[in-house]
């Protein structure tokens, strides 16, 4: 289906053809503005700059022109500014294209020309820690936009850049050894590593030791250590049940969840 765009886009290129012989295009665009109209055609005044010549009398000319080929579809042309036509559309015609638009599969938008690759990177919850409203935003926000764009055309990769790296791991891999639970059969293991993270942070502030060893801990996870890694590895594959969880809830979907690791 034409959009209403592209369908003034044609009718003007050809007036301004036959009015002023100029082959430059309309240049049609929606009106800044809404109170000077719908859409403006703004090609005047490149083509009045290539001939040397006052845009708003070759506007004003054409203006005359697009009374008539846009009887059905618009009130008279107006000019304005140094040679800019504003077009507003009838509401018969806008009544009468609704239904049109409603039948399109597209809904009267066409897809973007060209189609480019796009990646989009949203929602990045912490692992080990549960999702609060900022992450729901990020999520809700991110997901509109690709599925606009995808709508569009565009060929979209979403990803879920979580974070899963940095000193709080520390805290954690030293606080989970020293208690020696098994996350694994936890209720609720995002509530479990909250409360040992906030356990040993919150003793470390008053024993340096604490932070040394948490410190130690986050190197060896730094060098690959097997066990640290082994512990790190869990904490993030359990965090990720919760995560999707809501995902599902919300309708979102990633083509990749790739870490800060």
């Amino acid at each position: 289906m034409e959009s209403v765009q592209q369908l003034l886009e044609r009718l003007a290129t050809g007036v301004i053809r036959q009015t002023i012989g100029a082959d430059g295009a309309a240049n049609v665009r929606p009106c800044g503005n809404p109170k000077f109209g719908d859409y403006q055609i703004n090609g005047l005044l490149p083509i009045a700059k290539a001939r040397g010549e006052n845009p708003r009398p070759l506007a004003d000319k054409v203006a005359a022109a697009l009374a008539s080929t846009l009887a059905d579809l618009a009130e008279p042309p107006t000019v304005a500014g140094a040679g800019f036509i504003n077009v507003r559309l009838k509401p018969s015609f806008v009544g009468a294209l609704l239904p049109q638009v409603l039948a399109d599969p597209r809904l009267g938008v066409p897809a973007a020309l060209p189609a480019r690759t796009i990646v989009i990177d949203f929602s990045a919850p912490n692992v080990a820690k549960t999702m609060h409203v900022g992450h729901l935003r990020s999520s809700i926000i991110g997901d509109s936009i690709a599925r606009t764009l995808r709508f569009l055309g565009h060929h979209v990769i979403a990803d879920n850049h979580i974070g899963d790296w940095g000193t709080q791991f520390g805290f954690l891999l030293h606080g989970f050894k020293q208690e020696k639970l098994d996350l694994a059969a936890a209720t609720d293991p995002i509530a479990e590593m909250e409360r040992v993270y906030r356990k040993y942070y919150g003793a470390s502030v008053a024993d340096p030791s604490i932070r040394d060893a948490a410190k130690a801990a986050l190197v060896k996870l730094h060098e690959n250590d097997a066990e640290n890694l082994a512990l790190w590895k869990k904490l993030r594959d359990l965090s990720m049940p919760a995560f999707d969880q809501v995902y599902r809830r919300l309708g979102v979907r990633f083509d990749h969840t790739l870490g800060e690791s």
